[in-house]
């Protein structure tokens, strides 16, 4: 990467850009709503279980102009969710100003484990015992979604439940390759435990993007 395109990477005029696609939205508090989604590339957070590891390295995705993707967005959506990767890796702040400005709500699905930048109308953290959110990340959470891959991760979903806000939704999602056993699990906390609420990955269920 020459020295300009990484200035402009840095101040986050353009990204590495994975991907980018129009579809409906499977996981969380908005599940089964109409959002444009912007994947980023770069992560180091190292989820064993990750289902998108091709976006780890972001050297493999081209730097791409924040306008545009916006440019495309407008073209499909009034909805935006960026997510990674790890989005909060690059500065969030150029992208989200432009969206805001053409109307287009803001979503970010992030590990928190990153500083906080960006305008966001919804804020989704999903903390990974690998790399622990930043505190104010736990301040901005509207939605708290935690993977649930053994019994033991309910544990560590209750010590990130202590740390956001009162106004945070709290879901739990069994992840995919353990949803026969794990969703049962969550079935049963949930039930003792209802201040939690049940996200599926209904996207693939439904063999959508």
């Amino acid at each position: 990467m020459d020295k300009k395109t990484q200035d402009l990477v840095d101040k986050g005029i353009m990204l590495p850009l994975m991907e980018e696609f129009y579809t409906i939205q499977g996981e969380g508090c908005h599940t089964g709503t109409a959002a444009y989604f912007i994947r980023v590339g770069g992560c180091d957070v190292g989820c064993h279980w990750c289902d998108v590891k091709e976006s780890w390295n972001a050297d493999l995705h081209p730097p791409t102009l924040a306008d545009t993707i916006v440019s495309n967005v407008k073209k499909h959506a009034n909805t935006v969710v960026i997510t990674g990767g790890e989005p909060l890796m690059w500065s969030m702040d150029y992208i989200t100003n432009l969206l805001k400005e053409n109307h287009i709500k803001t979503h970010i699905e992030t590990s928190g484990a990153y500083s906080f930048s960006g305008k966001w109308d919804w804020f989704c953290l999903s903390p990974k015992k690998t790399k622990l959110p930043l505190q104010e990340n736990y301040r901005e959470a509207d939605e708290l979604k935690m993977i649930i891959h053994n019994k033991s991760d309910f544990d560590f979903a209750e010590q990130q439940a202590d740390k956001v806000g009162k106004k945070c939704q709290l879901f739990l999602q069994p992840e995919w390759s353990k949803k026969e056993k794990m969703t049962e699990e969550i079935v049963n906390y949930v039930m003792k435990n209802p201040k939690w609420k049940i996200s599926l990955q209904t996207h693939k269920y439904l063999n959508i993007p």
